[in-house]
């Protein structure tokens, strides 16, 4: 069995980010406050997955900011093509007008490595693409345990590698649905750092997901984990 690694943005440059969104204002607003930001470098932007698929391949963003809901081709495809298509494929966050969205859960389970709803403060954008392009993840716990809670327990390829977790791993998993980091859920269960790094990874190669908050989709469509299982 492979060994999960996730690549990461390299720390002595800016991290390059690509804009996907079907409402030039929006893409204007985005380069704007995102080009104040010394540490990121806005390097291309398209109006929907149809430009976004070439352009990714030919620029290589570290980061792409992807809008759920675009013509042609919308923000679910165009990660999982993405993901499917591309050897070395850049972190996805979806940009969201509402949290409570059917259509963002169903792009995380795509893929993507989290989202951020497009009113949010340029800081916090800021922060979650810094979040992701060195490999953490972008999660609002509540939102995803209620888009979780509605969708049946699925049966498939993904969910039934669930049943091969250990226990431990099934434990992180559920910090990190709660929002944790891997230095918290380290903390938490007074382990190590590279422990948790070493259960997190493992628990991505048996279920076959990309990233830290498929995993977790994967997780609640299994019943490996309760959406209803409060924060702690």
């Amino acid at each position: 069995m492979n060994t999960y690694s996730e690549p990461t943005a390299a720390a002595d440059r800016p991290i390059t980010v690509l804009i996907v969104d079907d409402e030039e204002l929006t893409r204007t607003g985005l380069r704007a406050l995102l080009s104040a930001k010394p540490d990121l470098d806005v390097i291309g932007e398209a109006a929907d997955g149809t430009d976004a698929l070439p352009m990714a391949e030919q620029l290589h963003p570290d980061v792409i900011l992807m809008d759920v809901r675009m013509p042609r081709m919308d923000g679910i495809e165009a990660t999982r093509q993405l993901r499917t298509t591309l050897p070395d494929p850049p972190k996805i966050i979806m940009i969201t007008t509402f949290e409570n969205d059917d259509h963002v859960y169903d792009a995380l389970r795509a893929g993507a490595n989290g989202f951020i709803r497009k009113r949010a403060p340029s800081q916090q954008i800021a922060h979650a693409i810094r979040l992701v392009a060195t490999g953490d993840s972008v999660l609002f716990p509540d939102a995803i345990r209620t888009l979780a809670a509605s969708r049946p327990i699925r049966r498939d390829t993904h969910t039934a590698r669930a049943a091969t977790l250990t226990g431990r791993e099934t434990e992180i998993l559920q910090l990190i649905a709660n929002g944790q980091s891997n230095q918290e859920a380290a903390t938490q269960l007074q382990v190590s750092l590279e422990t948790v790094k070493t259960h997190v990874g493992n628990a991505l190669t048996k279920l076959g997901a990309n990233n830290r908050t498929q995993a977790v989709v994967l997780a609640y469509e299994a019943g490996l984990i309760g959406p209803r299982t409060n924060n702690h």
